[in-house]
């Protein structure tokens, strides 16, 4: 289980020492939220805050874009320093070109998927992906109650991954604590992505071995 820290719950006001303090704590990835106020409500930040928070982390950079039309900024986000670039496929009309093009930038593809959006979104792209991120809330806002739809989901995900002999990752991020951790894992989860629920327990490192600890408990 990785355990990705959603930024949009953590101190604005202070990223940099954020992700110090996530990195001494044993933390090896973080997820940065981009909203444009469009897609989804709320309005988060860019790739110029995320350059500027490159230049101060070792940290795995999993970039989630819940924008319309984000091809256009691939490339600001591959000159930033992300890692791996989150797609939602209800935003990408070339969904299969899109994916590509973030693979020649350099980094990681993957694609998001509301929860109303079904898994047949995949059919012809899957192979394009390194990582398919489920939504178990509606996007826009942290502190949501977590959906449990999301469950069969990604029993389901799995399922086609390993029928197709992929090595795939599958994400989950909206209400993920330590409640539904191990039931997450248990259905196929790699990659649980918390904000609210990570931010607001520290210390960071304690919180950590809850969520690690709960992972092991379906």
């Amino acid at each position: 289980m990785i355990l990705a820290p959603s930024l949009l719950s953590a101190d604005f006001s202070a990223l940099g020492k954020e992700l110090e303090d996530l990195r001494q704590a044993g933390l090896t990835w973080v997820h940065w939220d981009v909203m444009d106020g469009s897609f989804v409500p709320n309005i988060t930040f860019g790739p110029a805050v995320i350059k500027q928070l490159r230049r101060e982390s070792p940290l795995f950079f999993d970039v989630h874009l819940m924008i319309n039309e984000p091809e256009r900024h691939f490339t600001p986000f591959a000159e930033a320093g992300a890692n791996r670039l989150a797609i939602h496929a209800e935003a990408c009309p070339h969904l299969q070109r899109s994916l590509a093009e973030i693979r020649n930038l350099g980094m990681q593809a993957g694609v998001a998927l509301n929860p109303s959006t079904p898994l047949s979104v995949l059919d012809y792209v899957l192979e394009d992906a390194d990582m398919v991120l489920i939504m178990s809330v509606n996007p826009g806002f942290g502190g949501q109650t977590f959906l449990p739809l999301a469950y069969r989901k990604i029993r389901e995900l799995r399922a086609m991954i390993a029928n197709r002999g992929l090595s795939v990752l599958i994400a989950v991020d909206g209400g993920v604590d330590p409640a539904n951790a191990g039931q997450l894992c248990d259905a196929g989860a790699d990659v649980l992505i918390s904000g609210s629920a990570f931010f607001n327990f520290p210390p960071y490192a304690e919180r950590l071995r809850t969520f690690t600890d709960a992972a092991r408990q379906p």
